[in-house]
């Protein structure tokens, strides 16, 4: 399978469960504070057997193509801590988990799971990549923890710029299976939206953070 194939699929599936939700007309508010017409949300996809496996080996073989020998799967809280643990458990790898920040009780851990020996080498798997603060600091975390990071895999991206600088001004290499553009294509194709529809949500996507301001 090409990677666009994978691409189109993933985007397909995605759509098909709901994981995605494109509503145009009425649009959603991020947690950002961001109007959008689109909402994702991949842990649906955990919900349904074959899309799970179909992500967590598309995650998995993505690992071994781009990264190689891998030391360790870290999921980056919440979203990706079930993904990250199918992927190691296909793998057959250690995995833990990164939380936002130290809990403030008990051992004070950030990082959950086995004690990461310095110059381990880890790769972090995200559900889905919108400006990237989130999965920087899970790098950050992990950084700090004396590991060597190789690089994240997460299931979509919505290909803000922003995404591409943070993740550019950290060094930090991250591959998806699925992206904004090839989602809206399959969303035409298959005829979840119109053609006007199509024309808010291209909008959107050149100026996320003004747009229905």
């Amino acid at each position: 399978m090409t990677q666009r194939t994978l691409a189109e699929n993933v985007a397909s599936m995605l759509l098909e469960v709901k994981a995605v939700r494109l509503n145009p007309d009425q649009p959603f508010k991020w947690a950002s504070g961001w109007n959008s017409p689109i909402y994702c949300d991949n842990r649906i996809t955990l919900s349904y057997p074959k899309v799970r496996t179909a992500i967590k080996n598309g995650l998995a073989s993505a690992v071994q193509a781009y990264f190689g020998d891998v030391d360790i799967i870290a999921g980056v809280a919440t979203a990706g801590i079930a993904q990250g643990a199918l992927v190691a458990d296909w793998l057959e790898l250690p995995f833990c988990y990164v939380r936002p920040e130290p809990k403030k009780h008990g051992m004070g851990n950030q990082i959950e799971g086995a004690s990461i020996k310095p110059g381990q080498k880890v790769v972090l798997i995200e559900d889905l990549v919108s400006t990237g603060g989130s999965s920087l600091k899970a790098v950050e975390a992990l950084r700090e923890a004396g590991a060597n990071v190789l690089g994240m895999v997460a299931i979509f991206t919505y290909g803000f710029e922003i995404a591409r600088k943070n993740f550019a001004d950290k060094g930090l290499n991250f591959y998806t299976l699925s992206d904004y553009e090839t989602l809206i294509g399959e969303a035409v194709t298959k005829k979840y939206v119109t053609e006007s529809q199509l024309i808010t949500l291209q909008e959107w996507r050149q100026n996320p953070a003004e747009w229905g301001v």
